[in-house]
């Protein structure tokens, strides 16, 4: 199907039973959960979906499985974040043959690429598949950044269409704009500035805590697309305490634990990740219990 990029489209975790397989019953609950709530696209094997301890079996089953439960509803995207430029190629291969609409694409993993390389591996992929791109730029957590200089290379490439903007820089949206215009959409990455940049320009929000929270994260994006920004920053100011629970280096087992308390998920996760235990899972738990204390009303939209 056609893809825009533009509106909310959740990262989603991959749920997994109590014996380590992939967990197809939950994980169609929370798709469903999302579709309900009006999301615009799935995103499949990123961060919050422990992509690095994912089976190339299971990501062929995920993409196939979240085709099939979407049913033509919204596009659906898989992540590539591989060590080499071979293995990008083949992977974004095999989520073009196992029915993805496009991809999210890492620079490499593992070795840290020059400007140069990176390029190069972008291009080597997108020149290796017909599905469209956006360029995944989380240069504090992978510590490669993806520069306007090098945007400017492959951007000849004509399915690199998107870039998930995560540097945490919200002036960066404007910079983007300013350089490329509508050649490249901004999907904002960071669920804590996501808000911020839409208004700024970003066309859309690759969410976290969506996955929990699916109703509110939408109303916070249409909201704002039709001017109705002070509805929007209410929801956002309820929803900041628990969006902070995405920009942690275990956004996996908070935001699991939050899908739990909203009953679309389970507390799973891949070794080497275990659930949060003692006085950290208590904390989190905290801040989840006060954000469905004190949820809010949602307004017609």
């Amino acid at each position: 199907m056609g893809l825009k990029w533009e509106g909310v489209m959740p990262a989603v975790t991959t749920k997994f039973t109590d014996k380590d397989t992939l967990d197809i019953d939950m994980f169609e609950v929370n798709i469903q959960a999302q579709l309900d709530a009006g999301v615009h696209g799935i995103v499949l094997g990123g961060t919050l979906g422990e992509a690095s301890t994912l089976l190339e079996k299971e990501k062929s089953v995920l993409i196939q499985e979240t085709v099939n439960i979407v049913n033509g509803k919204v596009p659906v995207l898989m992540n590539v974040a591989e060590q080499s430029t071979k293995g990008a190629i083949a992977a974004a291969q095999k989520a073009e043959k196992d029915g993805a609409s496009g991809l999210m694409m890492l620079p490499p993993m593992r070795y840290k690429a020059g400007d140069r390389e990176t390029v190069a591996y972008f291009k080597a992929v997108a020149n290796n598949t017909s599905l469209p791109i956006m360029v995944y730029n989380n240069p504090v957590d992978y510590k490669i950044e993806v520069t306007l200089d090098m945007f400017e290379e492959l951007v000849v490439c004509p399915n690199i269409k998107a870039v998930k903007e995560s540097t945490r820089d919200i002036s960066n949206v404007t910079r983007i704009k300013n350089r490329f215009g509508d050649r490249l959409k901004i999907m904002t990455g960071v669920d804590t500035v996501a808000l911020e940049s839409m208004l700024m320009g970003a066309d859309g929000w690759i969410a976290g805590l969506v996955c929990a929270f699916p109703k509110e994260t939408v109303a916070i994006y249409e909201l704002q697309k039709v001017g109705r920004i002070q509805e929007a920053i209410e929801i956002y100011r309820w929803f900041l305490p628990l969006l902070e629970l995405d920009i942690n280096p275990k956004l996996v087992q908070n935001i699991k634990l939050a899908e739990v308390a909203t009953g679309i998920g389970t507390e799973n996760v891949r070794a080497p990740r275990l659930p949060l235990f003692g006085k950290e899972r208590e904390k989190v738990l905290g801040i989840i219990e006060r954000g469905l204390q004190t949820r809010p009303t949602l307004p017609l939209y």
